[in-house]
C-alpha cells in the first residue's frame, strides 16, 4: 500500500517501517523456515519470488504492511541497517472495499530472539492505531 510508503511509526519496543525492497533478503531467509511456513500458511518462495511479492504488495490497494524492527537495536547506533534489526511483520488486509473500517491484521515475529518481549502484542496495537486515522 503506497499510503504507508513514508510513514515510520515508533513504539516503546518496536518500530514499524514499510517494507521495501531492502528487507527481501532477510525476509526470504525467515521463509525458508518450515515452521514458519506452517504458522502462516505460506509456500516456499524463489528469492526473485519474493521481491515481486514486496513490491506487489506495496501496490496492493487493500494490504498495508510494516516491517517490526528491534527499537532497542534500531536506536542503538546511528548507522545501524533496518536489516539488521528486524523482528517480524504485520500486515492489515482491507477485507470489505465497500467499508474501509473492516479488516483484519496479523503479525509475524520471525526472529527467535525477538519471540516473547512483547514485540507482537505492540505492533499489533500500533498498526490498528495507523489504521484508525
Amino acid at each position: 500500500m503506497r499510503l504507508n510508503e513514508n510513514i515510520l511509526l515508533l513504539g516503546k519496543k518496536v518500530v514499524l517501517v514499510p517494507y521495501t525492497s531492502e528487507h527481501v533478503p532477510r525476509y526470504h531467509e525467515w521463509m525458508k523456515s518450515e515452521e514458519l511456513q506452517r504458522l502462516t500458511a505460506s509456500e516456499p518462495l524463489t528469492l526473485e519470488q519474493e521481491y515481486s511479492m514486496q513490491q506487489s504488495w506495496r501496490e496492493d490497494a487493500d494490504k498495508c504492511t510494516f516491517i517490526v524492527l528491534d527499537a532497542e537495536k534500531w536506536q542503538a547506533q546511528p548507522r545501524t541497517t533496518e536489516e539488521s534489526c528486524m523482528a517480524g511483520d504485520v500486515n492489515l488486509f482491507l477485507t470489505d472495499p465497500g467499508d474501509p473500517s473492516l479488516g483484519e491484521i496479523e503479525v509475524m515475529i520471525a526472529e527467535p530472539s525477538c519471540r516473547g518481549k512483547g514485540f507482537g502484542t505492540e505492533a499489533v496495537l500500533m498498526m490498528m492505531s495507523y489504521a484508525s486515522l
